[in-house]
């Protein structure tokens, strides 16, 4: 038996508060109420077939209706002629007639009453929001333990836009650094909706990059480096990450730079005369052109034989042009074809590179063609030390 109960009446009411629409319309004005339900009802078929269930089932929902609880769900009839079972009045229909009606059925006054006094305090200082309730009226109701702390961040905001202190600095009274991090992905909307314009970098997206977009302070990104000649050291010490900015006005006394996307690599390199090893590459490969000593020093990139890696040399060379590649090359990949592995396949690089030499192109097309085998590569820490310390001999 498929018809309509006066619990599948007030789920159907339950799901409007799911769907946040009863809320929404708190904010927005629009008419909801009064709200017409669906109700499945039995065919005449049934009504011949089983008039004692029909029966119960029109008492049943009867008994729900509201003008018998007093609140809820109000029927509507209809008086249906039947051969065997003659004149009967059966329900036809259910409406919710208000609001509050619709509430207290499925016992939400509360939880209501809680939105109507944040939405109070919310659009009376950010009448702008008012879109924003009514389309995440559930969400707003869930942080309504957070709410005014929330408020006060946008408060602060419109103050201070783009306020160039990093988070911990920020000081908003009940409020502290972690209370922000941990709703960053409802502070964005809100603070894009308050703030003007250029207080917003729309172009940064993303909850990790919620300092940038709003003008914050970050964290400086590190460039990692060992010095490989000891009579270079800095005060003794050979292993640095020092901020980027402080990168580009170091200016070494060495005359080549290697470049590892490997750590192991990095830490491992040999001891070279005039020479220091970048790795980790946190840094960014692009932001490598922003240190102008690099352009006046030798650089090599050593990266793994495969798509990626050439793909990644390319990219290395739209900045630093004279770069050269380092253990990348036919005889490395073909002294260590037992040690190669699959390259994964959402890492492999198809396309064209156009900043490679006719040796690392010949190599690069026989890869991406699987000319040597399915999805050849040999990562870098794969290859023989003693092999690297030869070939940097010869360098």
């Amino acid at each position: 038996m498929s018809w309509t109960t006066a619990a599948d009446l007030r789920q159907q009411v339950q799901k409007r508060w799911d769907r946040g629409e009863i809320l929404a319309a708190r904010v927005s004005g629009n008419a909801l109420f009064p709200l017409t339900l669906r109700l499945r009802r039995p065919g005449s078929r049934e009504l011949a077939d089983d008039f004692a269930a029909v029966r119960d089932w029109a008492q049943a929902l009867a008994a729900a209706d509201r003008g018998q609880r007093g609140y809820g769900f109000e029927l509507t009839w209809q008086t249906v002629n039947h051969r065997v079972h003659g004149r009967n009045t059966l329900p036809s229909g259910a409406v919710v007639p208000t609001e509050a009606d619709a509430l207290r059925l499925i016992d939400r006054r509360r939880q209501a009453e809680r939105f109507d006094a944040l939405c109070g305090k919310t659009l009376a200082a950010f009448p702008e929001l008012a879109d924003w309730l009514a389309r995440y009226a559930l969400t707003a109701l869930e942080y309504a333990d957070d709410w005014d702390r929330v408020l006060a961040v946008l408060e602060h905001f419109r103050a201070h836009p783009r306020p160039g202190v990093y988070l911990r600095q920020l000081d908003i009274p009940g409020v502290d650094t972690k209370f922000i991090e941990a709703r960053r992905r409802l502070i964005m909307p809100l603070l894009d909706a308050v703030l003007p314009e250029d207080a917003v970098d729309r172009q940064v997206t993303g909850a990790r990059r919620f300092a940038e977009r709003y003008g914050l302070r970050q964290e400086p990104p590190l460039v990692r480096f060992r010095l490989l000649d000891p009579a270079q050291r800095i005060a003794g010490l050979s292993d640095l990450s020092v901020p980027a900015e402080e990168f580009q006005t170091l200016e070494p006394a060495v005359e080549t730079v290697f470049i590892t996307e490997n750590k192991t690599n990095g830490l491992a390199f040999p001891e070279c005369p005039g020479a220091l090893v970048i790795f980790g590459l946190g840094y960014g490969l692009e932001r490598l052109a922003e240190v102008p000593w690099l352009h006046r020093v030798r650089v090599a990139y050593w990266g793994d034989i495969d798509t990626h890696g050439f793909a990644i040399l390319d990219r290395l060379r739209r900045v630093l042009p004279h770069a050269e590649s380092l253990l990348m090359d036919r005889a490395t990949l073909e002294a260590h074809r037992d040690l190669c592995t699959a390259e994964p396949a959402e890492h492999r690089f198809t396309g064209e590179l156009s900043r490679l030499s006719a040796a690392e192109v010949a190599l690069f097309d026989d890869l991406r063609r699987d000319r040597l085998g399915e999805a050849v590569r040999l990562e870098q820490e794969r290859i023989g030390y003693g092999w690297v310390v030869g070939r940097l001999r010869q360098l």
